[in-house]
């Protein structure tokens, strides 16, 4: 009987040789955001429970009878675009654009990437990866209003500069960057999905330097309405500080910011060879989706529930050395209570867990949402301090207060910190969208051993590790998650020197999560 048989293989085959992985570090971060264009001045009105939320003023809601009663966003006042974006495309470019623009800058700035050390890098090796989840809305609003008379009068630029991967490009244009340059838009999980992804392409050895993160600028009349017509905003127009209120009985929905957010991802031996300050390292990654809904989260957070654990078993963290989460937390009916009973779900048998909301100050920034709250993560870490959750005035049935941060800032000696953000399956326009989670790491001085752990989870579309470390200084609704996890190493005492990675069961590691999606 013929039997079909799988050839030997060759016995002088050669073993492929073991390659050491790369190691991917943060060594920059930028913003726009409400409450601030400097990430230490941003995390520092964010400690003092400054609230961005105010009355719309970039135009007349009063003209439009579908905003009448719709005049509250997370807007940006007073934003310059001076000494970082060329003035003719300032006239030109979207405000997704500028915002994006000028946080990629900031953060190469805040790296230590000046012009001198920009000649000496292989720009073939650098890329940038910043998405966006709506676009240039402004640009092709207006492009539609041109038509109307004639399609002379439209703005010749208004396809390129609608586009949401043209920020990454315009940017790459101006660097002369020539590695990888795409975007991804996951809705509110879209700066996740592209940090991940940025540090995934430095693993693979495509590139050495990625600038990877998220902008949107909504607040315009179609962008407005848009979530008008979903039926998510809150109406609180007459106290707009008072509008964002996570976990509280008297929320009425979400309030939606614009903004940017920019990280410095880095090959770590790259960055130690250019002697840069180091805020992170980045771990590993995994994904789930929620697969249930168009708008409603899942009834028991399986989506959310699911993403931690696989992210805790794929990094060797036990439930219980979480004891920080930054929520995603969107001042949504539905979405704030199933988030938290998958978060107790996890991590209630800690009794040191503490869990806060950073869009009580800032709203939903929707695509720029899971950057703008990862740079809150680290700078969490950095501090020591987690910032307060505002408006909490009448806690929901359900909800322990003591599981939540109160209304002043507080000094935490973080383990774990979590941030959640964007969709997941906790708010607006969910789809089917994946989950992400990201590790950090940070090393303190080896002189002082008087460790900070944190960790930090972020709700959106993907999941990856991340881990914090300083060098110099201590330095959609489609149900997505991102969780972030941080851990501190000691310091070094010189840039050149790097400690070796301990077994994952004797680190202690800080979670940041973000979502995807709308929500």
């Amino acid at each position: 009987m013929p039997v079909a048989m799988q050839p030997a293989k060759e016995s002088a085959e050669k073993k492929k040789p073991c390659m050491k992985q790369r190691r991917v570090v943060v060594t920059g971060m930028g913003v726009v955001t409400p409450l601030g264009h400097d990430a230490h001045v941003f995390y520092d009105n964010l400690l003092q429970g400054v609230s961005g939320i105010s009355e719309i003023e970039g135009f007349d809601c009063s003209h439009f009878p579908t905003l009448s009663e719709q005049r509250i966003a997370g807007e940006i006042k007073s934003f310059s675009t001076e000494g970082w974006v060329a003035p003719k495309f300032s006239k030109r470019m979207d405000k997704f654009m500028l915002y994006l623009l000028t946080a990629g800058k900031k953060a190469l700035a805040d790296g230590g990437i000046t012009e001198e050390v920009l000649l000496e890098l292989d720009k073939t090796k650098c890329g940038i990866l910043i998405g966006s989840a709506l676009g240039g809305m402004k640009v092709f609003s207006d492009a539609i209003e041109a038509l109307r008379i004639s399609y002379r009068k439209m703005n010749p630029f208004c396809v390129p500069f609608a586009i949401t991967n043209m920020g990454s490009a315009m940017l790459a244009i101006d660097l002369g960057w020539m590695g990888p340059n795409y975007s991804i838009s996951t809705a509110c999980a879209t700066s996740d999905s592209c940090i991940l992804n940025a540090a995934n392409v430095i693993i693979r050895g495509e590139a050495d330097v990625m600038l990877c993160g998220g902008a949107d600028a909504a607040i315009i009349p179609i962008g407005l309405a848009g979530f008008v017509a979903c039926n998510v905003l809150s109406q609180r127009n007459s106290d707009p500080t008072k509008s964002s209120r996570p976990w509280d009985t008297d929320r009425d929905g979400l309030v939606i910011g614009e903004g940017a957010s920019v990280l410095l991802l880095e090959e770590l031996e790259h960055a130690k060879k250019r002697g840069a300050k180091i805020y992170a390292e980045f771990l590993g990654g995994s994904l789930t989706c929620d697969a249930y809904h168009t708008t409603e989260p899942h009834p028991d957070g399986m989506g959310v529930v699911i993403c931690i654990e696989k992210a805790l078993a794929q990094s060797g963290v036990a439930r219980e050395d979480v004891n920080y989460v930054n929520a995603h937390a969107a001042s949504t009916l539905s979405g704030d209570l199933r988030e938290y009973q998958a978060l107790i779900h996890c991590f209630g048998q800690n009794p040191e867990l503490r869990v806060n909301s950073t869009k009580s100050m800032i709203g939903h920034l929707l695509g720029a949402a899971g950057g703008v709250e990862a740079v809150a993560t680290i700078q969490a870490i950095r501090t020591g301090w987690v910032h307060p959750n505002i408006n909490l005035e009448n806690p929901e049935e359900g909800i322990d207060t003591k599981v939540l941060v109160g209304p002043k800032k507080e000094r935490l000696d973080v383990k774990i910190e979590r941030q959640t953000s964007s969709i997941d399956s906790m708010d607006l326009l969910e789809t089917t969208a994946p989950v992400d989670a990201l590790l950090f790491k940070r090393l303190v001085s080896l002189a002082s051993v008087s460790p900070l752990w944190a960790w930090i989870a972020v709700l959106t579309a993907a999941f990856g590790f991340w881990r914090i470390r300083t060098v110099h200084s201590v330095p959609s609704r489609q149900p997505t998650l991102l969780l972030v996890l941080l851990h501190q190493m000691p310091r070094m005492t010189s840039p050149s020197t790097v400690l070796p990675r301990p077994p994952l069961n004797s680190r202690r590691m800080s979670t940041w999560r973000s979502g995807s999606g709308s929500g």
